[in-house]
């Protein structure tokens, strides 16, 4: 059977120990919090990577991304071939009153354009300024950190295994070019010595 009373003795115990140890207190805007290095802060943007396909702004459940583009005749590459058409980012922006953080235009981008960011410190005192056009998010994307490397026992990942296959079969290619280079120009001073 518990003492009577022995709860109370165990919560005071626990806040005479609390009483006791000195408090520590973030000085915030002096000192920066040292947040998790895959932080969900702000989005970014890749603008180079963005072909305009509208999926992060159709998948969005909030509907906070607002595209604009254009479409652009692009000259043949080569003679006889025919023009293309392709889209131009004229506008991306995204309203974070709006956005509740869900990645899922993150997550559905087939072109790497979007990334997050650790940045959080882009409080407005007005709610129509936290609309950040393309300007700002591209501002963010030099503050996305590098991607955590894989497991030591992890696979390689299969296009980085292609492109090194490929390197290895150009570089013995040029070996084997340069050997046979090689035997024959031996080959030819032979022959001059013979003669």
């Amino acid at each position: 059977m518990p003492i009577p009373g022995s709860g109370l003795a165990k919560g005071l115990a626990v806040t005479l120990r609390t009483m006791t140890k000195r408090t520590v207190t973030a000085q915030y805007p002096d000192v920066q919090p040292e947040l998790p290095p895959r932080t969900r802060g702000v989005i970014g943007l890749f603008e180079e990577n963005c072909t305009v396909c509208m999926l992060c702004a159709r998948e969005c459940p909030d509907w906070c991304i607002y595209i604009d583009s254009h479409k652009e005749t692009v000259p043949a590459a080569a003679p006889g071939g025919r023009e293309r058409s392709r889209n131009v980012l004229d506008r991306f922006a995204i309203d974070f009153s709006l956005c509740m953080y869900c990645g899922i235009c993150i997550e559905v981008c087939p072109f790497d354009a979007l990334f997050w960011s650790p940045e959080f410190e882009y409080a407005e005192t007005d709610i129509h300024e936290l609309t950040h056009e393309r300007d700002r998010l591209r501002e963010w994307m030099w503050t996305v950190p590098e991607p955590p490397a894989l497991d030591p026992g992890a696979e390689e990942p299969k296009e980085i295994a292609a492109a090194r296959k490929a390197a290895e079969k150009a570089a013995a290619q040029a070996e084997a070019a340069a050997e046979a280079a090689r035997t024959a120009a031996v080959d030819e001073d032979r022959k001059g010595e013979q003669q």
